[in-house]
């Protein structure tokens, strides 16, 4: 076996211990990062070399051990705060999840298609996890991040809780990492403050190669008004996947009006639009895509391209270098018979190429290429594919609708639970379920860590009963009291995951009546409970 095939098995293991050097040539290579991989086989913290570029802070290398370290708790059935128990495939697990994720390694590693989570934002507060990461600001400031003993800054405090807030999200990102499938990803979203945090640990677990985009999420139109120089409108969404190779991110159908506005001319085939031919965006030059770089020939608006010989003479693919005196003269040659002779080139002038290759354009010339009133080479994007079903459109970076809002969703929790101001800024049941429509199919399991209302549960079961899916869902929620003067505590309910399981039962009562006529009725809107515990009572396993 090569060094490089090595590098790339170890990369597939531990893709954070791999970094990028660039060799005497210039050229960029993978290396394995042995420090850090020194760390990932050790049961302890292991010094080593901080010579080299790397994200680092305080408690890094604990917060790698505390991820490998084994736990010895166990997961408690509660069959009488579930709904259908025996039946159902669904979970609701209370507990720190940390200890958690790791359990479900026993049944579910390699096998969660999505994992979404909205974990806590760093605003400051405390943590209520209880890995003992979080540090007193004597703490902080002994261990070298103020080498200054004076009064603490603003800067003092708010490194420290940086600090805090990575050590709490390192470890639970790599074990979960573990539970996704080998086309699976991960979602999170996060505001402004650990954003770039969050994109450099995320680098590193899951791998700078696999990071698939950077979403910006407008969840509140109008802006926080209460906000210096901008009103913030919008939180991003980070995407990584397991293998980004191996993962497919579906599009958006698209919706009646932009079915009239932009599917606006018609042919025998039925409804179509315009767009160039030419290759824009990545690799649109010529060189990167040799074979796309043909001419194109036009007469009494009928397509057709020179023969195999003429076109070998463009390009020699010893000396990676085009013939451009050839293109002249063919050029020329073509023109005085009549054609018109189209190349992909630029509005600057430079050669680019075109979408298809070869086979493609001799196989759909005929019916799915003109030009358009410029007289433009295009293609015709059909609204309907060759199966009968709507196009899809990509899903952009921008992700903006008015049923995103942090107000709609709120309010309709509040109609759901009979009661308002129960759980502060819930999600919206309409984004979780665009989340689920692009990354998951029929049968995905689906895993969120940081439950709250329980959001996700609710989207997977609404989602199963508008297309007939069978996704599974796991939420995961730390018990945390709540105040006892807020609404919640007022209404009975002592803890988060107290509201969380009520609305799964709501949602599910509710989602029943109305497929109840169905044909396709019946879905699975129970869960069984299962209870964090470090006694060593009888447990089963997440998956029995």
């Amino acid at each position: 076996m090569t060094t490089d095939e090595n590098i790339r098995r170890i990369g597939e293991l531990f893709p954070n211990c791999l970094t990028e050097q660039v060799d005497a040539n210039g050229q960029v290579q993978l290396a394995v990062d042995f420090d850090r991989l020194r760390q990932e086989l050790s049961g302890r913290a292991v010094e080593g070399s901080d010579e080299h570029y790397q994200f680092c802070w305080h408690g890094k290398r604990n917060a790698i051990l505390m991820a490998n370290a084994p736990t010895t708790d166990m997961l408690r059935p509660c069959p009488e705060e579930s709904v259908d128990f025996d039946t159902t495939h669904n979970l609701y697990i209370e507990g720190d999840n940390l200890p958690v994720l790791k359990l479900l390694r026993k049944d579910y590693e390699g096998r969660v298609k999505l994992i979404y989570i909205d974990p806590p934002y760093n605003t400051g507060n405390d943590f209520v996890y209880n890995d003992h990461f979080v540090q007193s600001a004597r703490a902080y400031l002994h261990h070298g991040e103020k080498k200054d003993r004076g009064a603490q800054s603003d800067t003092d405090i708010e490194g420290r809780f940086h600090t805090d807030w990575l050590n709490m999200i390192y470890p639970r990102l790599k074990v979960a990492r573990e539970l996704l499938s080998d086309d699976g990803a991960i979602f999170i979203s996060i505001d402004h403050n650990e954003m770039v945090n969050l994109t450099y640990i995320c680098d590193e677990i899951f791998g700078a190669s696999n990071r698939v985009g950077i979403l910006s999420v407008v969840n509140n139109l109008k802006g926080r008004s209460d906000d210096a120089f901008f009103a913030t409108s919008n939180e991003f969404l980070l995407v990584y996947a397991k293998s980004k190779n191996l993962l497919s991110v579906k599009g958006f159908a698209l919706e009646e009006e932009e079915l009239d506005k932009d599917y606006d001319q018609q042919d025998d085939m039925g409804y179509y639009k315009l767009i160039g031919f030419r290759k824009t965006g990545n690799a649109w030059r010529r060189e990167e895509r040799p074979h796309l770089f043909y001419p194109v020939l036009c007469k009494q608006q009928c397509f057709s391209t020179v023969s195999k010989e003429e076109l070998r003479l463009l390009y020699n693919p010893k000396t990676k270098a085009f013939d451009d005196q050839q293109l002249k003269e063919l050029t020329e040659r073509y023109e005085a018979e009549g054609y018109r002779v189209i190349w992909p080139r630029t509005e600057s002038g430079e050669y680019g190429r075109w979408r298809w290759g070869m086979t493609t354009f001799l196989e759909q010339k005929d019916f799915n290429l003109a030009l358009n009133p410029s007289g433009t080479l295009c293609t015709k994007m059909r609204a309907t594919l060759e199966d009968g079903s709507l196009r899809m459109k990509t899903a952009k970076t921008l992700w903006y609708k008015s049923e995103y809002g942090t107000g709609n969703a709120a309010k309709q929790l509040s109609r759901l639970m009979g009661k308002s101001g129960l759980f502060d800024n819930p999600k919206s049941l309409v984004y979780m379920r665009d989340i689920l429509k692009i990354a998951t199919d029929e049968q995905s399991i689906v895993l969120d860590f940081f439950s709250g209302s329980a959001t996700t549960a609710h989207a997977v079961m609404q989602q199963n009963a508008l297309d007939g899916g069978h996704r599974r869902f796991i939420v995961v929620q730390n018990p945390v009291r709540t105040d006892e003067g807020s609404e919640a505590f007022r209404a009975g309910y002592k803890n988060i995951c107290e509201i969380g399981k009520e609305r799964i039962r709501r949602a599910g009562r509710q989602i029943k009546a109305e497929t109840a006529t169905r044909r396709d009725a019946g879905q699975d809107v129970g869960f069984r409970v299962l209870k964090l515990t470090a006694t060593s009572a009888p447990a089963r396993s997440a998956g029995e």
